[in-house]
Parts: structure tokens; C-alpha cells; sequence
């Protein structure tokens, strides 16, 4: 049976997680906690050592990523429960982490719940991805994003991105140690994990990152990282050739 904390300051939000976990879960999930600041946050974890949190973003006395800050052991699992804040869902994306937004739908609950559950059979340690997630949510200058494939976890400096390429449902990352990962996500949820201002999509097929973008020729062709060529559509030529020379 798997322990879980809800850690949320809206009790009427706590109550629809315990509910819906008492209807969809009751032989997978035990609610051995409930909630509403950091400081109780850390006491209940220290004491009952749950396998599952529930977090929501802004706490009574601070946010998750305080929490998890502070806590040592982070060998459990975590579902993000948010509203809608655009930063925080991007710090939770960039570190490959789980959310459910408010109001909660039961369908995308049980989902997340699910993979939960299941991960909860493979001794998952996430401390990595919660790193990567908090250094975003807290502005570091040096952005990572955790990129999975079928065999590894990889963390990646976004400035040591070159282009992305897309594959069908797939999207390889080029990076600047000749490494190519291929991640199980189309070129759209591809650029949802980068930065807004330095990743630009150029063509149908391909992201660049521009601060490697040398030149852009007659040819409509970027050159990227001295000799790499990636193509520019005509019709995002001029938006590219603003967003990166401009």
C-alpha cells in the first residue's frame, strides 16, 4: 500500500484528493496525512516517510519547492496539484515532473495517479528531477532540462542545445558533445520545455537554439555551430531572422 501526504492549503481542495483517491485507488493509495504549510509539511514526512506527495505551489508559509528544499530523503514520488501559473507548470515540465491543475478533473486525477502508482514498482528516486525543477522555478541563469529516453535520464544544459529535430512523435536533441537524444514527444511539447527567448522554431521540423546561430544565407539556411545547416520555412523567415538578428 502506498502512504501519501496531500500538502495543499485549500481544504476543500484536500478533500477532493482524498475523496477521489478513496474512489479510484482505495487498494493502491493510503492518505496518512493532510497539510497546509511547509514547516507542518516537513514534520509529517519526517515522521511518517510517505512513498507519495501531493503538492500544491504556494503554501501558507512558502511554496513546494521551500519544502522540498528542506527535506533530505526525497525517496517518494510527487504530483504537483496548481492552478494555473505559467512559470510554475513550465518549472514542473522542465524537470519531467506530474501536475494536476485546479480545479481538478478526474479523468486527468486518475491518469496521474496512475503513473504514480505504477512508478511506485520501479524504486524511482526523483531528487534529480525536483533539483532541475527548482533551480527553473527559482530563475537560475543556468537552465537544465530533464530529457527521458526508453534507456536513460538525461540533464541537460540548455546552452549546450544546438537544434532540435523532429521525427514524427518524435524529437532528437543535438547537443554540442555530439550526443543526440531522441525523446517520445513531438517538436511542439519539445518547445514547451525551453526557453521562450533563446529556442525558436524555424521551420516545421526543427528548434534552434539561436545563441549557437552564426549566419543566415541566401540560401535560407541557418548556420549553426560553424558548419551545421538547418533549414528556415519561408513563411517563418522573417519572424526567425527578427528573433534572432533583430
Amino acid at each position: 500500500m502506498i502512504k501519501a501526504i496531500i500538502v495543499e492549503d485549500e481544504s476543500y481542495i484536500r478533500d477532493k484528493i482524498k475523496t477521489n483517491l478513496s474512489k479510484y485507488f482505495d487498494n493502491d493509495i493510503e492518505v496518512v496525512g493532510g497539510v497546509e504549510s511547509v514547516d507542518q509539511a516537513i514534520r509529517e514526512i519526517e515522521e511518517k516517510k510517505p512513498d507519495l506527495l501531493f503538492l500544491d505551489i504556494h503554501l501558507t508559509d512558502g511554496t513546494s519547492f521551500d519544502l522540498l528544499t528542506k527535506i533530505k530523503d526525497k525517496s517518494f514520488d510527487v504530483i504537483f496539484v496548481t492552478a494555473f501559473d505559467e512559470h510554475a507548470i513550465k518549472a514542473i515540465k522542465v524537470g519531467a515532473l506530474d501536475y494536476i491543475l485546479k480545479p481538478i478533473d478526474d479523468i486527468e486525477f486518475k491518469e496521474a495517479v496512475a503513473r504514480a502508482v505504477e512508478n511506485s514498482n520501479k524504486g524511482r528516486h526523483i531528487e534529480k528531477l525536483l533539483e532541475i525543477s527548482n533551480e527553473y522555478f527559482q530563475g537560475a541563469q543556468k537552465k537544465r532540462v530533464i530529457l527521458k529516453t526508453l534507456e536513460s535520464v538525461y540533464a541537460i544544459c540548455e546552452d549546450d542545445i544546438l537544434y532540435c529535430k523532429s521525427e514524427g512523435n518524435y524529437t532528437t536533441f543535438y547537443t554540442q558533445q555530439s550526443k543526440k537524444i531522441m525523446v517520445s514527444k513531438p517538436l511542439k511539447k519539445a518547445l514547451e520545455l525551453l526557453s521562450e527567448n533563446v529556442f525558436i522554431r524555424c521551420h516545421q521540423s526543427y528548434i534552434v537554439n539561436k545563441k549557437h546561430v552564426l549566419s543566415y544565407n541566401k540560401q535560407g539556411v541557418l548556420i549553426v555551430d560553424s558548419e551545421i545547416k538547418i533549414p528556415v520555412s519561408s513563411r517563418r523567415k522573417e519572424y526567425v531572422i527578427e528573433k534572432i538578428f533583430g
